[in-house]
């Protein structure tokens, strides 16, 4: 096992045994035990970064067993078993675990401890990782920094601007699957139309 590869698995070992949430939470504490629900792999040349998962995928153990992961699969143009082969796609979440819902029925926010303690050490880990795919707002700002715009909408419109930036791994913006987005993909036709055969090339070229 390579240098890198063992960092990756000790991180990995100690995420997927994570209780800060629970133990010493930043704010109100997970409202379960937490499942920690990720796919990374040393070899990994495309990640996708979305939200946290919901409560189909807390219950499944993994990432995007839902109508939004088939939506995803369509925009990215692959199979099932293509979107899983963990040796070529990390799949990383800005929350590990489900942060339960609000009053109203929404889930909450991802849980603010994931990325303060194992976003940085986790990509710095993923050498391999060439494109990051930034699905909705949360995972955009992680990724893009300052770079990212004040909404969603602004980031989404640079998205070109995005994917040409010079660093060491490329992001290409997504607003997140869900079906609560029906609205903007319908106002925003260019995503379809224009963004979508890129992301498929792209997506092609590395897996």
């Amino acid at each position: 096992m390579t240098p890198t590869a063992a960092e990756l698995a000790r991180v990995l070992g100690a995420i997927r045994a994570c209780r800060h949430c629970v133990e010493v939470p930043q704010g109100r504490p997970l409202p379960h035990e937490p499942r920690p629900v990720l796919r990374a792999s040393a070899t990994a040349r495309l990640a996708v970064c979305s939200q946290a998962p919901g409560t189909r995928v807390h219950l499944s153990g993994t990432p995007f067993t839902d109508r939004s992961g088939d939506r995803l699969r369509d925009w990215m143009g692959v199979t099932p078993d293509e979107f899983y082969d963990e040796a070529r796609v990390a799949i990383v979440p800005m929350g590990f675990c489900f942060p339960g819902q609000d009053e109203k029925g929404g889930d909450l926010p991802p849980r603010r401890e994931c990325a303060s303690l194992w976003h940085r050490r986790l990509f710095a880990a993923l050498s391999q990782v060439e494109l990051v795919l930034a699905v909705g707002s949360y995972a955009q700002n992680f990724h893009l920094g300052d770079a990212a715009g004040a909404t969603l909408q602004e980031t989404m419109l640079d998205w070109r601007r995005h994917l040409r930036r010079k660093a060491r791994v490329r992001v290409l913006p997504l607003p997140h699957p869900s079906w609560r987005n029906n609205a903007w993909l319908t106002k925003n036709p260019w995503f379809e139309a224009e963004l979508l055969p890129v992301l498929r090339r792209e997506v092609r070229k590395l897996l």
